[in-house]
């Protein structure tokens, strides 16, 4: 199986012949998508899904049950839940977890989905939620405003695949800055960010 890693938390599979997209949001490059033959959401959250370009794709989204993703209503979009096992683009597919991480100050969370493809490749989405099965490569969220590093680090030990690439990764760039800056400016009194140069 051949794993190529796009922008945040988009990835894609190809296999004998079959191309599976997951996770193509707002800060993936849209060539990701170039010949997908299904995609995988695991959550409604934009820098995770596209719906814009979703719509013009044609090719069949699997997502999790109770995401709220209006924009897709007339796409053939087939809702998943927890524990079921499916084919999508010609991979066997396994949906495992069900809640988004919990987020700072109590605000809700959504429906997320991990997957497990090919029992081998596991997509957590937005969650450290720790599959039952052995798992050969694993995709672990590298950054966000509901982790904490060390959770990360953690969750990869306890998941003990051969092979660990980061995911969920933009915010370690200029644009991820703004998002963190965000957080901390609302949380944390006198909080200032200085950008390379900046004196205080």
């Amino acid at each position: 199986m051949r794993i190529t890693k796009f922008t945040h938390s988009c990835v894609r599979l190809e296999h004998d012949g079959g191309v599976l997209v997951i996770d193509p949001g707002t800060w993936s490059e849209p060539r990701a998508l170039a010949g997908a033959d299904a995609v995988l959401v695991t959550h409604e959250h934009t820098d995770h899904v596209d719906v814009l370009r979703l719509a013009g794709l044609g090719v069949p989204v699997f997502a999790p049950e109770g995401a709220v993703l209006p924009d897709l209503a007339p796409l053939p979009v087939t809702r998943v839940g927890a524990g079921r096992r499916f084919t999508a683009a010609g991979f066997s597919v396994t949906a495992l977890g069900g809640r988004h991480a919990g987020i700072h100050g109590g605000q809700p969370d959504c429906a997320n989905l991990g997957y497990l493809v090919g029992d081998a490749v596991y997509h957590p989405g937005d969650s450290l939620h720790r599959p039952e099965q052995p798992v050969e490569t694993l995709l672990v969220p590298a950054q966000a405003s509901w982790l904490k590093l060390t959770e990360a680090i953690d969750f990869a030990h306890a998941v003990g695949a051969e092979r660990v690439f980061p995911i969920h990764d933009a915010q370690l760039n200029e644009r991820g800055l703004s998002s963190v800056n965000g957080w901390f400016a609302e949380t944390v009194a006198g909080y200032r960010h200085l950008a390379p140069g900046e004196s205080a």
